[in-house]
């Protein structure tokens, strides 16, 4: 059995990129430098993803989504592009530089996910995120800073 991705053509694909089994990356997107892209994640087209990104196995990103730099897109999280289905009329979602997207978070489409911020695991996230917030719940609401997540991420590493 060979295990196969699929990579258009038109894809375009930046050094030190890994792409695990059985994803899908569509046309007209660009990946930058040092991308890790896990097993059953479905790309689709006309996506842009900067440098030093990981996304998780079965994440959906959807087209028209930008996702910045140093990003980290948790495994099953859902990015849409259609806030009302079935429209023509589509929108990406934004994912600054240096955000952080839980496991299985659902992202709206239009939404933009600010500099430094974190989407807790099994978010739903249905309005814009601010820079340096941690938003958690359904719908997700703003629980504390970045700084705070950051402190308490050194406390458990340390325990």
């Amino acid at each position: 059995m060979k295990i196969t991705n699929f990579v258009s053509d038109t894809a375009k694909i930046g050094d030190n990129v890994k792409i695990w089994h059985f994803s899908y990356i569509g046309d007209d997107v660009e990946i930058g430098d040092n991308v890790k892209v896990g097993a059953l994640a479905h790309i689709d087209y006309n996506v842009k993803i900067g440098d030093n990104t990981k996304i998780e196995g079965q994440a959906y990103i959807p087209p028209l989504s930008r996702i910045g730099k140093n990003v980290f897109i948790g495994p099953s999280a859902t990015l849409t592009n259609d806030p009302y289905p079935m429209c023509n009329k589509m929108s990406g979602v934004i994912i600054k530089d240096n955000a952080i997207i839980g496991a299985r978070a659902v992202i709206k489409a239009g939404v933009i996910v600010g500099t430094n911020s974190v989407v807790a695991m099994g978010a739903v996230v249905t309005r814009n995120v601010p820079e340096n917030t941690v938003v958690i719940g359904s719908p997700a609401t703003i629980r504390y800073t970045r700084e705070e997540y950051d402190r308490k991420q050194r406390t458990w590493k340390e325990s």
